[in-house]
């Protein structure tokens, strides 16, 4: 097929089903209608046992949760550990359809970000889901617990950390393969599920478990249940994603803290030193300055370009919403942007502030960076451009403590640490199967499915590539839930719609 003729199709493909009324579809709708309490009930439960990174015991516990909640369906079930000890296993699932012809593989990720308990809002707890009216920020206001037969809105918000990221989709996945089963309606294909729990670390030991058990993932797709929707609320399937790698920073100066007024013009400040290195990194319209950051760039195809001019432009909204007067990017969009490599300062520190601030002048500053690569990046080259970069700026950089011959010899020092990183990936937008999930997913809403080539969060897409698997991103979650952050909620209009998302794509043929 020419690829002049790839995105009309495309586009015609998604709209064949556009307001047609799908028996499968209202027998899904009826049954989650019928059944909202107790999913929510049982998500909450869900959603209330700690999984951040450091608690072991707890993802242990989530990944058990989950084993109940698939055996409840009746899925065939079992962990898939890591060779490495003490990683937290895979949670796998299988439904065999008889005379299917194609296997999906339905992923999500148990696991979440760290919280800070004291950054979010009075009555909120990160691990005590808690019902709300509306957005807290939007004026919603908390809520008692459902009672039976209260009516439950598709506007009210579920608090807790990874009630959005990423819990939200394995509820959808679950939650949407129980309703096509107690509906009566048979999946299209075999149906895998693969729960992972190290996604928020950048699944550091995925490739032990997708390589010792590539028979048993043998499959035509899989199905990424991760990111939020459109901002403009309509569904999406994202055919891509940014790759990631962060960069720890830290520049030093005197071995010991210094009275600002007695060394003050005299000691140097590594507070000043990192914030001038931080600001050389991007120009003033927030364009990467490091050179060569952009030249390995893989150019979007026509059919790409084509999709990122049909993608809603909310900007103006979004930006009033967030209240901040001009946005980066000199004139391009948001779409635009997110199929750039960027390079984003996660946070700085040196000494206190606020109440905790003394008169000092600080012995080290720390900043940790965020590179996201697009396709054709490499995680290390990338790494490389901005070491080089520092190095122009007059700093000696080493990957541990200074020895006193460094400070004595190396005015400007700075100690860098790459993490491990990963690349990104994208499936052609042509593909047929991409055009059937599209399709699919249209017959689920009147609105037309936004398609994207990358999101503009990371996701191990590298991985599953090394077993020549093809994946599309279908995402749930409303896209102002706070994901890595504090308030972190799902909508719960979202969640029934993911619910229905799932059951459609596991009807394929």
């Amino acid at each position: 097929m020419k690829k002049r003729y790839a995105s009309s199709l495309v586009l015609l493909v998604a709209l064949a089903g556009f307001n047609a009324p799908d028996t499968a579809v209202q027998k899904i709708r009826q049954y989650r209608q019928a059944h909202e309490l107790p999913l929510l009930t049982e998500y909450m439960q869900f959603v209330g046992i700690p999984n951040v990174a450091a608690d072991s015991a707890n993802l242990r516990q989530t990944a058990r949760f989950i084993v109940g909640m698939m055996q409840k369906r009746g899925i065939r079930t079992q962990l898939l550990p890591a060779t490495t000890p003490g990683v937290p296993p895979v949670v796998y699932g299988e439904v065999r359809t008889p005379d299917a012809k194609r296997t999906i593989v339905f992923y999500a990720h148990y696991d979440g970000q760290p919280v800070n308990a004291a950054q979010w809002a009075t009555g909120l707890s990160p691990f005590q889901p808690q019902l709300a009216s509306a957005a807290l920020a939007q004026g919603g206001q908390l809520l008692p617990m459902v009672r039976a037969g209260q009516s439950i809105s598709p506007d009210w918000r579920l608090y807790g950390r990874s009630s959005s990221d990423d819990k939200a989709g394995v509820m959808a996945i679950l939650a949407g393969y129980e309703a096509l089963a107690q509906s009566k309606l048979k999946p299209g294909v075999n149906i895998k599920f693969f729960f992972e729990g190290e996604e928020e670390k950048g699944s550091p030991h995925l490739s032990e478990i997708v390589e010792g058990h590539r028979a048993l993932l043998a499959s035509d797709l899989w199905i990424i249940c991760d990111g939020p929707v459109h901002q403009s609320g309509q569904k999406q399937v994202v055919f891509g994603a940014r790759g990631d790698v962060n960069v720890n920073l830290t520049v030093y100066a005197s071995k010991r803290p210094l009275h600002s007024g007695h060394y003050g013009n005299w000691a140097p400040n590594p507070a000043l030193e990192l914030a001038q290195l931080l600001a050389s990194m991007k120009d003033s319209t927030g364009r990467v300055t490091v050179a060569g950051f952009y030249d390995d760039v893989q150019p979007l195809t026509a059919t790409e370009r084509q999709a990122l001019g049909r993608v809603p432009n909310l900007d103006a909204t979004i930006q009033q919403e967030l209240g901040f007067a001009q946005a980066e990017g000199n004139g391009q969009t948001l779409s635009e942007l997110i199929n750039q490599p960027s390079l984003n300062i996660n946070g700085m520190r040196s000494a206190n502030v606020g109440a905790q601030a003394a008169n000092v002048i600080p012995t080290i500053a720390e900043a940790t960076l965020d590179l996201r690569l697009v396709l054709g990046n490499d995680s290390k080259r990338q790494v490389e451009k901005v070491v080089r970069h520092i190095q122009r700026q007059g700093f000696f950089v080493t990957t541990q403590e200074p020895t006193d011959a460094e400070r004595a010899r190396y005015p400007r020092i700075v100690r860098v640490e790459p993490k491990t990183g990963y690349n990104a990936e994208r499936t052609p937008m042509d593909l047929p199967i991409a055009r059937e999930v599209v399709a699919a997913v249209q017959r689920t809403t009147p609105q037309p499915v936004v398609q994207v080539p990358t999101s503009g969060g990371s996701l191990p897409l590298h991985v599953f590539k090394k077993i020549n698997a093809i994946t599309l991103t279908v995402p749930v979650a409303n896209y102002d839930n706070n994901q890595h952050a504090e308030n972190e909620n799902v909508r719960l209009g979202n969640l029934w719609d993911g619910l229905e998302t799932m059951a459609a794509i596991m009807q394929l043929k």
